[in-house]
This record gives C-alpha cells, structure tokens and sequence, in this order.
C-alpha cells in the first residue's frame, strides 16, 4: 500500500491484518460485557445511555464511576505488560525472555513493596518506586550480562539469578514490617485490579502515552536485531544503543503497570507468543503484543469478578492459572514435535 503519491509505502499482511481486528473486537466485546454484568445488571443499550452521561442515577455510578475505571486499567495494563514481553523476548531471541523471568518484574515490585513499607508511600511515590525498581534492575541485569554484546542466553540467565534476589529482599522487608503493612504488601504483590479508580487510569495511561510510541518506534530496529547483532549492525543498526533504550523503555512501562495492578504473572510472557502464532509472523510483533495483552487481561479480570460471583478473585491468581495450563500445553507441544 502506498500513501502521498507513492512516496510513502507499507506492506499489509491480510492475516495479521485479520488478527489484529479480531483482537480489537474480542477486547471490545470484554469491555461491554464487563461494564454491564455484575450484581447490578445493566442492559447494553442503558450501559451506552450511561457512557453519554444520561441514565438512571445507579446506572451512572456503576458504569461510569466503578466499572469504567477498572476495565481500562485491565486493558491498558494488559497492553502495557504485553509490549513489554515483546520487547524483552526481541532481545533476548528467548521465549522466556520476558519480565516475569529476568527479574524486571521483581526489581519493579521490589521497588514499590519497598516504597510501601519503608517509606509508607502513596500511590504517586509507589508507581515512581516501582518505576525506579524496574530501570534499575534493567541497568545492572543488562551490565552483567554485557560481554562484547548481550547473548540472549546470558540476559536469561542472569535475570534469573537477579530475580531471586530480589525475591529474597521482597520477602525480607516483608518479614521486618508490621502486620498490617505486611498484609497490605503481600495482598498488593498477588495481583489485583479490584477498586482501581480513575487515578489510576490517570498514571498508566501517561506512562502508556509518553513510552509506548518510543517502543513501537524501535520495532523495525528490534526485528532486524532478531537476526542476529552482526547483520544488524551491516545494516546500520546501532545495537547496544537500540538494546538499552528498548530494555529502559520497557523496563518502565512494566514499573508503571505494575504499580497500578501489582506484579500479574503470565501476560508479557504469553501475549508475544501467542500473537506470533496466531499471525505466523516472523519477527516479534510488538503491536499484536500490545493487543494480545489487552484481550488476555480484560478477559482474565471479567473471570476473576465473576468466576466464583459474588466473591471476586484477584486476577493474578486467575492469569497464573492460565500462565501454568499454557505453558504446560507449550511443554506438551514441544515434546510431541521432539524438541524437547
């Protein structure tokens, strides 16, 4: 497809085009559904009335003020945490390169549990900690694993050894802090989007705004890295450059989502992978990411709330449900097709 008279031009893949609206639609259908079931049910056409701001007065409250808020930090979050996963595993050329694994989850959440405890912080100063946590995790992960270049296996390797430690620091300061902040602290790092507000769509979404144009920016570098850094570099690609602006950026957008939801397992893992399959692209698809980790999220949510109604699940107990059975099924496949 060309644009402006041919000077600007762009392949359309039909399939990734298709998938990329069926994930549009399927996260659109989420987001209905989670703004209109609950204990107050409220039909499609009232939930729309409400959005425009006309309605009945309980119809106004729980659309506007209480469904409305959660469903776009699920979304966003999700968003958010599936890019990141991209980023990583782009980087590492690892599946298990995201996050979750290398210790930039941990360093995140070690950053906020830190703030929460020693500093009795607010929401503000726990997603700066948060933040703060994740870079630099990211600078010392990616500070050991250099040796002329960063060989994926290494950053694996090492981010796991990091992650640990940082378990062992989560879990000490917890120990040393009083019961109810402890409590405070352990039911925050489970993974929970319940009572999310507009404050917090407020702080994801700048995050989201100022970091995630900057990441889809890289792509197009990221791919060619995937290559390998020798035919990146033929190519003109300022490696290191590119791999430490992508791990910073990245780095902070998992800080930012993890501040706002807690450190939810499974979505920056499984999200790249599974649009990768489901557009059989070859590259890391860091939008498909984006949207894969949006849908995963609002759906995993919707099931916490409503699973085992009235009582509502934290949702990362209900994504590291699904993270086990998928990579489970990963597993299964792998040895079934004799790689494993």
């Amino acid at each position: 497809m060309s644009l402006a008279g041919g000077r600007i031009s762009f392949a359309v893949r039909p399939r990734v085009a298709a998938v990329y609206g069926g994930l549009i639609a399927a996260t659109a259908v989420v987001f209905a559904v989670s703004l209109a079931v609950g204990e107050y049910s409220i039909p499609l056409p009232r939930v729309l009335w409400a959005l425009a701001g006309q309605g009945e007065r309980l119809d106004l409250f729980f659309v506007r003020d209480v469904r409305l808020p959660r469903a776009w930090v699920a979304v966003l979050v999700g968003a958010a945490l599936g890019i990141a996963g991209g980023v990583f595993q782009s980087i590492s050329r690892n599946p298990l390169g995201s996050p979750d694994i290398i210790g930039f989850t941990g360093g995140a959440s070690t950053g906020a549990v830190a703030t929460i405890l020693v500093f009795g912080g607010s929401m503000l100063q726990v997603s700066l900690g948060a933040m703060a946590g994740g870079i630099a995790t990211a600078v010392l992960v990616y500070l050991l694993a250099f040796k002329q270049g960063v060989q994926g296996y290494r950053l694996v390797l090492v981010g796991i050894g990091i992650n640990a430690l940082l378990m062992a620091v989560r879990d000490y300061l917890i120990t040393r802090a009083e019961l109810t902040e402890a409590l405070t602290a352990h039911i925050w790092m489970i993974g929970s989007l319940n009572g999310r507000g507009w404050g917090e769509v407020i702080a994801v979404s700048i995050a989201a705004a100022v970091l995630m144009p900057l990441v889809l920016a890289l792509g197009p570098r990221l791919r060619m890295m995937e290559m390998g850094e020798q035919a990146a570099l033929a190519l003109g690609v300022p490696v290191q450059r590119t791999q430490i602006t992508a791990m910073l950026a990245a780095s902070a957008l998992t800080g930012a989502a993890i501040a706002v939801s807690g450190p939810i397992a499974f979505i920056a893992l499984a999200a790249p992978q599974l649009v990768r399959r489901l557009a059989r692209t070859q590259g890391t698809a860091l939008f498909g990411a984006a949207l894969m980790g949006a849908l995963l999220l609002a759906a995993a949510d919707l099931a916490a709330q409503h699973a085992l109604a009235p009582t509502q699940l934290p949702v990362g107990v209900v994504t590291a449900v699904i993270g086990g059975t998928y990579l489970v099924w990963v597993l299964y496949r792998e040895w079934r097709t004799g790689h494993a």
